[in-house]
């Protein structure tokens, strides 16, 4: 019963006041950088309305041929190191609101690792539900694209965990509005559920190209499903 209290509570904190809970934390400061690198690149370069803007963690920054694998879309790459949804609770409205776009698409995975750092999936759930809210003051139509949590070896003792999330996340986008959920455990999981290796890095957590042809073929889908009704 303490543990349920406890947990309520946590929850009740991070939905009311995220940004306030997590601005001044010395690890979310440090993406200050990034964030000036990315309104210097709004400042003087010239997108498109139609483009679909990618934000979130590494899987995103790292991805090199997203302009390539996206078009005809034009695309706003906006992704930052190891960076976790407490960090973008409080920079969502600088890296997003500056930018008119036919839609958004954000893939963070950092917040449940095995690490004694881990957030509890209400918690994640909580924190995308505030990233939401965030971005509907200045997109209030725009879809928006949760691209789900994959499986991979190096975080697989968290992976039930992660799984919870993800439901978590699917359920409040399946009651929002022009909020979509992309599942793709079901194309990185051999037959026997288990990460499949080839889509990995050597860090056992990064894509391969050939992961990111696999994540290209789910994600431009569903943008297609939607985007061109």
């Amino acid at each position: 019963m303490r543990r349920y209290l406890l947990l309520l509570v946590s929850f009740a904190v991070i939905a009311c006041s995220p940004v306030r809970k997590f601005q001044s934390l010395p690890k979310v400061q440090a993406w200050e950088k990034d964030i000036q690198k990315f309104e210097q690149h709004d400042s003087s370069e010239t997108y498109s309305k139609d483009a679909i803007l990618f934000t979130g963690s590494s899987s995103i920054r790292l991805w090199s041929t997203l302009k390539k694998d996206m078009a005809p879309y034009p695309v706003i790459q906006r992704g930052f190191g190891g960076s976790k949804l407490s960090d973008m609770v409080v920079y969502a409205d600088r890296i997003i609101a500056p930018h008119p776009c036919k839609a958004i698409v954000i893939f963070i995975a950092n917040d449940i690792t095995g690490s004694d750092q881990d957030k509890s999936p209400q918690e994640v759930a909580a924190l995308f539900r505030n990233v939401l809210k965030t971005i509907r003051k200045t997109h209030p139509e725009t879809p928006v694209f949760w691209v789900a949590v994959t499986p991979t070896v190096s975080r697989w003792k968290v992976w039930p965990e992660i799984v919870k999330a993800n439901n978590m996340i699917k359920q409040i986008c399946d009651k929002k509005n022009n909020s979509y959920f992309i599942r793709t455990d079901f194309a990185f999981l051999d037959s026997k559920g288990q990460p499949i290796n080839e889509l990995f890095r050597d860090d056992k957590l990064h894509l391969t190209e050939k992961g990111y042809e696999v994540w290209t073929g789910i994600i431009k889908k569903e943008l297609n499903r939607v985007l061109e009704k």
